[in-house]
């Protein structure tokens, strides 16, 4: 099991999840509910924490180090998601009324009417030690504060914490979430709910993935007009470095050959090693359309009530508290997790299946963000003063 990835674990979860509804072995879907409620809660208790170590010292890294290029590029990759956020949500709203998702929402309710609900065999409390809007002021406050006084000790022990809650998710959440998601269907098909969702999710993944490719289109369009470039050529240059994030799932991993890449576009040296590596850890359009879709599409399933203003106001928190999260595998949705319960109200069971639903195809969110970085690249170079193919490096102290 060891040599198997994320992705096949979870698959394999989610059919050994279903095979164990279908069976009706009320003794082991309870044990698998009991194991749920156990970790559920301690992703409850483990979200602040998250939120914390991710924000906060995302936010100490920028510091004022770059003067103006820092906050250019900042700007842009923020502007980038939320504009790949919003473009999600209407092309959403449009879709999911002709998948007709009120059918599975129907399918659903009558489950849920006609279904026997079985009870974990005891729960533990984990109460989380603060809420979400407190866990994220706190990174703010902190954050903020150690770029602008400059406390190294202040950020050396952020960074520390940090590097504590990337074990928790890495060496417990990440290892036990195949669990997690064989005890969710095992549950749901038990009541009978996963037809009428897994029915509806193949058509959204769809929809997601032909939107990462829409954004990337339209992210290069823009770079390639301002550069004087062709549009397709430079994003046929960088298809390297998206195939290699299908490949390793990680935005980190994929540095090297997102700068090789873009460096292959014309972009000098200096500001290609300055942007990569910083738009690495917060450009996150894939991921917004990802969590943006699957999330509105599970609203629209569950009858919960959203608008324009509402899915906006997530959006825009999620381009701030996905801050460095890439670093970890599925941490842009587990620095999501929140903000799913506190704005949108999701409920701890349908947390989870958004953690299946994102972390299913979180390889192509990915690749759609490391890719979208070369093009934020390119503009970045030509503000610098640089046109494509100038080899002279550009330093960001400099600007």
């Amino acid at each position: 099991m060891r040599k198997l990835g994320l992705l096949p674990k979870l698959i394999l979860g989610i059919v050994l999840g279903i095979l164990v509804g279908m069976s009706g072995f009320e003794f082991l879907i309870r044990a698998l509910g009991t194991f749920n409620n156990i970790f559920g809660n301690f992703l409850g208790f483990v979200i602040p924490l998250i939120i914390i170590g991710f924000v906060a010292a995302g936010i100490a890294d920028l510091g004022k180090a770059a003067g103006k290029l820092l906050v250019v590029t900042v700007l842009i990759a923020y502007l980038s998601t939320i504009l790949a956020g919003s473009l999600a949500y209407f092309v959403d709203s449009t879709l999911f009324q002709k998948l007709h998702l009120e059918n599975a929402a129907e399918k659903i309710m009558m489950a849920e009417a006609n279904s026997r609900s079985l009870a974990p065999f005891f729960t533990v409390d984990m109460p989380p030690i603060m809420g979400v809007m407190t866990a994220l002021l706190m990174a703010f406050t902190l954050g903020i504060g150690a770029a602008v006084i400059d406390g190294e000790i202040l950020k050396r022990a952020m960074k520390e914490f940090q590097a504590i809650v990337e074990k928790i998710i890495v060496n417990i959440i990440i290892p036990l979430l195949p669990l997690h998601i064989c005890g969710i269907f095992a549950n749901m098909t038990f009541e009978g709910k996963t037809a009428a969702i897994m029915s509806v999710f193949v058509k959204v993944f769809i929809i997601i993935i032909a939107l990462h490719f829409v954004i990337l289109i339209f992210q290069y369009a823009i770079a390639g007009g301002i550069a004087g470039a062709n549009p397709f050529r430079l994003l046929k240059t960088m298809m390297s470095a998206y195939l290699t994030a299908v490949g390793t799932q990680s935005s980190a991993a994929t540095i090297p050959v997102t700068l090789e890449q873009t460096k292959k576009n014309g972009v000098s040296d200096g500001v290609a090693d300055f942007v990569v590596p910083l738009c690495a850890t917060i450009h996150l359009s894939g991921s917004t359309i990802t969590l943006t879709s699957c999330s509105l599409a599970l609203m629209t399933i569950y009858g919960m009530p959203h608008d324009f203003s509402l899915m906006f106001g997530f959006i825009l928190m999620l381009g701030i508290t996905m801050v460095a999260a890439p670093g970890v595998p599925g941490g842009a949705v587990m620095a999501a997790l929140g903000l799913l319960g506190s704005m949108l109200g999701f409920s701890p069971e349908l947390q989870s299946l958004m953690i299946a639903l994102y972390l299913t195809q979180d390889s192509f969110g990915t690749a759609c963000n490391v890719t979208g970085d070369g093009a934020i690249a390119i503009i970045v170079n030509r503000i610098a003063g640089f046109k494509l193919g100038e080899k002279k490096a550009a330093t960001a102290n400099n600007n």
